[in-house]
């Protein structure tokens, strides 16, 4: 067994055994009154055949056994206390008849005869319950207490009655309006004398309900009255069939609801009741046994529950943080209707062991009330976790959903939907959790006015310091209302420029290319946006970003050389891969005047990656295209002493020097320039080279071609001259 589920189940262990010898009391229940004490001496008694309405015991409890199915709420105190003392008699009768036949019966289970003999006993059981005023403890103890306290309350009745000092009458309807007439403060409830045990009238209770009960502090009281005459049950006997003292120890040594499973008593006795009923407190040894064996099980699923549901965290995030693939973001519902199965399969695992420990093995008192506790402490924490997931899961699935029902069945477009869709859900899913939450502290028994003390708190956050959260989601639903930027588009938010990944209910998030930024939606909408993305349905699976790049131009350049750029750049760009409708223009700049060469399109680049790397081809090859212009144009001088004929025959021998060079243009030679130690002559050419290596390859060959042509012709080139500068480099 793994560690930690040692030390869990080690830690419960020593929760629950300690509980198991707190006081026997309800822990919700208010202290009863000590009885006053008993007179010295041997006091004198009237027995139950003795009293006044013995004879009325006896005829209820043939009318019961005649219809079983009466009524035990009556409309007088009488009524509702002779009906639940003679049901309960009646209970304890028919399930001692039942449990003393187990042996003599075949098999390990009850016949389907006895169980719907059983189904009639639990059913006039549960009409001697509703006697009991219980509207004042805790719902989700409210069932297996009441039955506790009905049990118990029969216990301290026959105590009542048989140890009672002298007669007394219980009123009936006309008895309870004689009683109101002869008081200054008429009132609908009775109190057997002697006692704090009261019967008022219900009146908040409907049609054949409606009646005398025991109220809530009769109620209350139940478990310090049965407390404190506990040393005394022995002295009640058993002189009588209504009589039943041990009603309820029997109830709560043995597993099973009413009645304890026949392979249970089919066990030898001596065996059974000298090691399986050994009482540790309020419970038996089996009662402990079963229900640390069951703990165990349940917390080696929960615990297996947990870390499954852990690494579907771990799987989503190693997705969503990563770069995500159109697969990938299409697995994402699969992954939250994951944690949906995780979290529902839990949900019927502690309702099944909450009934298995109250309905079979029985566990009843303290470790009752605090398993109880724990148990819908544990559901309600996943009902919780599966109301959250379960809107997430649809959120998920209906933004694939739309986005299929839109014909636009890709990863950038359910992203966007997602976006916009699944804020709303894990809201309304976080709404619903924490519904589930409140309901948990009324079941739970928390007052209403503290429950609604629980509710005004996340108000009073909200109104002194979530003001910032407040203006972030109102911010958040006029960016999702607007539009002016969508997930997967390049744009700048204020100085930061990056990718938008996601767009929140409280921030959005950019990616720049050293980092994600987190940005609150308030400063977003305050801040100026520019959107370098185009919005076109053409490809909606495609995100097309503008693209523009600014070249400064030499300030030295010619016309010619000028048109040279434009052309060379125009060419290099409408053929880049991954850049379409491609602009190259001249600009010049306001403030110096200087030249600019604007380059502009439209790319498809989803990450930085892609961006840089088309920014870096772009930028690296314009400037390789620059300085192939100024080399594209040579000024050569050659000495005064040059003849008239070979300074007009030097531009013809300059353009023989290209025959050689397939690839290069030449343009035009002219002399140019008078310069004081030459006349300088300047030519110029375009080379379709493919490569930047390949035209200086070729500069080199024209410069080593000229100047063998000069030195055949007998040109002299005085020094320095740019041709020479240019060979030599």
């Amino acid at each position: 067994m793994p560690r930690p589920i040692r030390l869990l189940l080690a830690f419960l262990i020593a929760c629950l055994l300690p509980l198991m010898g707190l006081s026997r009391a309800a822990l919700w229940a208010a202290p009863a009154a000590a009885p006053p004490a008993p007179a010295t001496g041997r006091p004198s008694y009237v027995p139950l055949e003795s009293q006044p309405f013995h004879g009325q015991l006896l005829e209820l409890q043939q009318q019961w056994i005649d219809a079983p199915l009466n009524q035990v709420v009556g409309d007088s105190p009488r009524a509702t206390l002779l009906n639940f003392y003679v049901v309960m008699a009646q209970v304890n009768r028919d399930i001692a008849r039942i449990e003393a036949k187990a042996a003599a019966t075949p098999g390990l289970f009850w016949s389907s005869a006895v169980q719907n003999e059983l189904a009639l006993i639990h059913s006039y059981f549960q009409e001697a319950v509703k006697a009991l005023d219980v509207s004042e403890i805790p719902q989700s103890i409210r069932a297996d207490f009441a039955d506790e306290y009905a049990l118990k309350l029969k216990v301290i009745l026959d105590y009542v009655f048989s140890h009672s000092r002298k007669p007394f009458e219980i009123p009936d309807a006309a008895g309870m309006k004689a009683l109101n007439e002869g008081r200054v403060n008429p009132s609908a409830s009775w109190t057997i004398p002697g006692t704090s045990i009261t019967l008022s009238e219900d009146i908040t209770r409907e049609g054949r309900e409606r009646g005398f009960t025991f109220t809530t502090s009769t109620v209350a009281q139940i478990p310090g009255l049965y407390d404190e005459i506990g040393n005394q049950v022995a002295s009640i006997g058993d002189a009588s069939t209504l009589l039943t003292p041990e009603i309820y120890h029997t109830f709560s040594l043995h597993p099973g609801y009413i009645l304890a499973p026949k392979w249970y008593l089919m066990i030898p006795e001596r065996f059974r009741m000298g090691v399986l009923e050994l009482q540790w407190g309020q419970q038996t040894l089996f009662q402990i046994l079963s229900g640390l064996l069951a703990l165990m099980a349940f917390v080696a699923v929960q615990f297996r529950l947990l870390s499954a549901l852990l690494a579907t965290y771990r799987m989503g995030d190693g997705i969503e943080r990563d770069r995500l693939t159109s697969v990938q973001i299409w697995q994402l519902d699969n992954i939250a209707w994951h944690r949906v199965l995780l979290a529902v399969v839990s949900l019927p695992l502690t309702r099944l062991l909450e009934s298995f420990v109250d309905q079979y093995i029985g566990v009843t008192g303290t470790p009752l009330l605090v398993l109880t506790y724990m148990f819908y402490t544990i559901y309600f924490s996943w009902a919780g976790l599966f109301s959250f997931f379960l809107m997430e899961a649809l959120g998920r699935s209906f933004s694939e959903w739309i986005s299929i029902v839109r014909g636009k069945r890709n990863a950038l477009q359910l992203s966007r939907v997602s976006n916009l869709v699944m804020p709303v859900c894990r809201v309304l899913g976080a709404i619903i959790g924490i519904s589930l939450m409140y309901r948990l502290l009324i079941l739970l028994g928390l007052p209403g006015s503290t429950v609604l003390a629980f509710s005004a708190v996340p108000g009073l956050a909200i109104g002194l310091g979530a003001s910032k959260l407040l203006g972030n989601l109102f911010a958040g639903l006029s960016i999702q209302t607007d539009r002016p930027l969508r997930v997967g588009e390049f744009c700048r938010i204020g100085a930061n420029l990056g990718y938008v990944t996601k767009i929140g209910l409280r921030s959005l998030e950019l990616q720049t290319h050293e980092s994600r930024i987190t940005i609150p939606n308030s400063v977003v909408d305050e801040e100026t946006i520019v959107n370098y993305s185009l919005r076109s349905g053409l490809a909606p699976d495609q995100v097309l970003h503008v693209f523009e790049l600014h070249l400064p131009v030499p300030a030295d350049l010619t016309p010619d050389q000028l048109d040279d750029l434009l052309y060379y750049s125009r060419l290099f760009l409408f053929e880049l891969q991954g850049l379409s409708a491609a602009q190259v223009f001249l600009d010049q700049a306001t403030q110096d005047g200087e030249l600019l060469l604007r380059c502009c399109g439209q790319i498809h680049a989803p990450s930085w990656t892609d961006y840089l790397t088309l920014r870096e081809a772009a930028l690296l090859r314009l400037r390789q295209l620059l300085d192939q212009v100024l080399r594209s144009r040579m000024v050569i001088g050659v000495a005064y002493n040059t003849s008239p004929e070979l300074l007009q025959r030097i531009p013809d021998l300059i353009a023989g020097l290209f025959e050689a060079e397939p690839l290069a243009a030449f343009r035009a030679c002219r002399l140019m320039a008078i310069s004081d130690f030459s006349y300088d002559f300047t030519y110029d050419y375009r080379s379709s080279q493919p490569t930047y290596a390949a035209f200086k390859d070729e500069v080199a060959r024209l410069n080593r071609a000229l100047l063998a042509l000069f030195a055949a012709e007998g040109i002299e080139i005085p020094y320095p001259t740019q041709a020479e500068i240019q060979l030599d480099g």
